[in-house]
């Protein structure tokens, strides 16, 4: 079977570090390279965070430091109460050596996308601001985008706010030029994500492993787990942004929805609401996929065939 070529932007982050290491390793996927976004922490420890993974796990990709705010708003969110200070609290890692490429992740995107035959998917795991400058900048580069395949929003209950999920709130505007760019789009919302919690029984079986992706995984969901307990009560945090290279790698792990979705980027009390038309109220010409449910057991037997994927 032919590889899905795909480049993946994220914001590392406890979930989009294993997204990583999902991606790099499946016999799927073709990652191309990795831009990284401020979002779960500033851009500088964010892009600490992806050089650290990939070094520690040998993850021979490129990766490319983007946008460290977002495209409107003066002042970017982050997450230390749930990421911690580093943004990957938790593991410890061996001093640095990998370097970013010089090339700004806006411009890698925009001029990788333009060479290609257009078959390649745009991953997002964090805030869009990256891949939404890059269209706003070379709208070119539109035709040249198979898909876009993002986790992110919710069509019920938000995280950062009761109507709004953390990566849209982080840069609705950004989102609002994704989602209106015309391309297929397939959104990957806390709706799925919540469903995919990494119980103890979860921990348990990744822990029997023996890799060295596998005993990274266990220390970084041990801190995760923790602060999602704290902020949320939940007895295992939810493993929301790999979701989307499991649904890459196996489709039939999300039941998709086609539904109208509006970004809120005009209110106060839902600013950054996916306002998904899920009974098609508004008659409305469907413009994205949404996830509406996850098989939740195929999910975890994608992640653990993952983590096999590394040496000990």
């Amino acid at each position: 079977m032919e590889k899905r070529k795909i480049i993946l932007d994220c914001d590392p982050g406890h979930d989009d570090a294993i997204a990583i290491m999902l991606a790099a390793k499946s016999p799927l996927i073709d990652l191309l390279g990795v831009t990284v976004v401020a979002g779960n922490q500033t851009l500088d420890k964010t892009v600490m965070n992806t050089l650290n993974v990939c070094q520690h796990l040998g993850i021979d990709v490129p990766i490319y430091k983007g946008c460290g705010q977002p495209m409107i708003r003066d002042k970017q969110i982050i997450a230390p109460e749930i990421h911690g200070e580093s943004g990957l609290d938790g593991p410890l890692f061996a001093p640095l050596t990998r370097r970013v490429e010089p090339k700004h992740a806006v411009l890698y995107l925009a001029e990788t996308l333009l060479q290609s035959d257009g078959d390649i998917t745009v991953v997002t795991t964090g805030p869009m601001t990256n891949l939404a400058m890059a269209i706003r900048l070379y709208p070119e580069i539109l035709p040249k985008i198979k898909e876009i395949v993002l986790m992110g929003g919710t069509y019920q209950l938000g995280n950062m706010t009761p109507a709004a999920e953390f990566n849209i709130f982080a840069d609705a505007d950004a989102a609002h030029v994704a989602f209106t760019c015309g391309r297929k789009i397939t959104m990957v919302g806390l709706d799925v994500s919540r469903k995919a919690l990494c119980l103890p029984s979860v921990m348990e079986r990744m822990s029997k492993i023996g890799t060295s992706a596998s005993k990274l995984f266990i220390e970084i969901m041990t801190f995760f787990n923790t602060t999602q307990k704290q902020v949320f009560g939940w007895d295992g945090g939810p493993l929301h942004d790999p979701i989307t290279i499991a649904f890459l790698i196996d489709p039939t792990v999300l039941t998709v929805k086609e539904m109208f979705t509006q970004i809120d980027i005009r209110g106060e009390q839902s600013y950054g609401r996916t306002n998904c038309d899920f009974f098609h109220n508004s008659g409305q010409k469907p413009n994205s996929f949404v996830a509406t449910d996850i098989n939740v057991a195929k999910f975890w037997d994608i992640i653990e065939a993952g983590l096999r994927a590394y040496s000990p």
